[in-house]
């Protein structure tokens, strides 16, 4: 964790200090913008939000043992005040990056896949020295100086999510952070809504591969003609990942055992190759091994040590394909972090694929920010669901809720489909109905909140069945 002085954090953003009784005291524990995680030693950042302003919690903040806050108006408590508070967090970003010994900053985005890739590296880069990464979803503009302050000096790889809601934003966050590594996974539907389609996705994703100098390293995903295509907007060395040989680090001879988890033979061209064995649920983690497994070749790390470190990773975060497992046998896939049509086809497919003899339920919530995409989109996600075999659906939410559940019936009469207004009425809906042979997934976009219904139900204190 990097530890910078107030007068020190006014003098690189250009604010004042007021009502700082010792502009010597030091930041010690970085940044926070939730009041609700204030640490002693912290800087608490006060953002105006359309709903909540944090300037409203500054006492409390202050209370709790933050050492000042970062607002845009004297606070009467100790703050450094600058005009802009998003600037100032950049301008920190960028201070803080500058005091990183010699890093290697690995940018990484894509409409899905980020933060289980981001967790790969983080298990795989450590064998080629200090490797600190973003903390859980923390790849926008708030979040990547709040990573870099948790960075030590010694952090040789710096691996930062970069997310995008619309063109310019992921070029804004190369000017806090340039990357020496820019990866891009794919172009799906995540966010479509609010971009107006694929090709517009893909022009704000290769906004990370476009800045990169001659002497950096592009990596990209050559089974998406999106993302293959970005090569002709970048000046970097090129490194492509596939499911097959026209690709510079390739798998084949994948297969999944009976909990779903894949194995493969990883290459590295033509001549180089070795067997991974992966503990992470889902053959749509082989595309995320290969991207981690490009960029740390790429950076020099050997394919036998990289495909040992891929055979050991584990799941870091919750609420992306996280295997609960309830003392009376039940089993359930926490995967409710987030959802787009993309991530729900691969999410069931991995929940057929883990089946094993259980009776496979899905319980789905709806998707966000599809836009005029989303009658369509709920429509193709619950025809999904009847075709992957699930033998119980219970469909989260609203108007596209319902959207789904019919589209489910209508693709098959004999699926059984439960509705639920909402995550509070899943426990109610699915009492008495669930048993110990059962897998269930739970999925649907971050704010259904079903998240913590799953790992409620993962606990036992929902759905029990004699």
């Amino acid at each position: 964790m990097l530890s910078f002085s107030l007068e020190a954090i006014a003098a690189v953003t250009g604010g004042r200090l007021t009502d700082v009784p010792d502009p010597s005291a030091r930041m010690t524990q970085g940044i926070v913008t939730d009041s609700r995680e204030v640490v002693p030693g912290c800087v608490f950042v006060a953002l105006a939000g359309e709903r909540v302003d944090g300037h409203d919690f500054a006492a409390r903040t202050v209370r709790d043992g933050a050492v000042a806050v970062l607002a845009s108006r004297p606070v009467g408590l100790p703050a450094i005040v600058v005009d802009d508070t998003l600037k100032a967090l950049a301008a920190i970003g960028r201070h803080a990056l500058a005091e990183l010994t010699d890093p290697v900053v690995v940018g990484l985005t894509g409409s899905a896949g980020k933060t289980s890739t981001k967790d790969l590296l983080a298990q795989v880069l450590p064998g080629l020295g200090p490797t600190s990464v973003t903390d859980r979803s923390f790849n926008g503009e708030i979040g990547m100086p709040i990573t870099i302050l948790r960075a030590s000096r010694d952090t040789r790889y710096l691996v930062l999510e970069m997310g995008a809601r619309g063109a310019g934003h992921i070029e804004n966050l190369t000017t806090i952070a340039r990357p020496h590594v820019g990866l891009v996974l794919n172009i799906g539907t995540a966010h479509v809504g609010e971009f107006g389609g694929r090709q517009a996705i893909a022009d704000a994703k290769s906004e990370l591969v476009a800045p990169l100098a001659a002497d950096s390293l592009a990596v990209l995903n050559a089974d998406d003609p999106l993302v293959a295509g970005m090569a002709a907007r970048t000046k970097a060395r090129v490194r492509t990942f596939g499911m097959g040989n026209y690709a510079d680090v390739w798998a084949d001879e994948v297969t999944l055992d009976e909990a779903g988890r894949p194995s493969f033979l990883l290459h590295l061209g033509s001549d180089s190759n070795a067997r991974v064995r992966m503990g992470l649920h889902g053959e749509h983690h082989v595309a995320n091994a290969l991207a981690a497994a490009a960029v740390a070749t790429g950076l020099g790390m050997p394919l036998a040590d990289v495909a040992e470190a891929l055979s050991g990773a584990r799941n870091l975060t919750t609420g992306r394909m996280e295997v609960l497992d309830r003392a009376d046998g039940l089993r359930v896939v926490n995967d409710a972090f987030n959802a787009n049509p993309d991530s729900m086809r691969v999410a069931l497919k991995a929940l057929a694929a883990m089946a094993d003899g259980r009776r496979t339920v899905a319980i789905l919530g709806e998707m966000k920010e599809l836009g005029p995409e989303a009658e369509a989109g709920h429509r193709e996600v619950g025809k999904l669901a009847a075709d992957s075999g699930v033998g119980l659906l219970v469909a989260v939410g609203g108007e596209h809720a319902d959207v789904l559940a019919t589209a489910a019936r209508e693709q098959n009469p004999l699926l059984d489909v439960i509705r639920a207004a909402d995550r509070d009425a899943v426990p109610a809906a699915v009492e008495g109905v669930l048993t110990a042979r059962d897998i269930v997934l739970v999925k649907g976009s971050h704010s259904t909140g079903l998240e913590a219904t799953a790992l409620l139900l993962g606990a036992g204190t929902v759905g029990d069945h004699d």
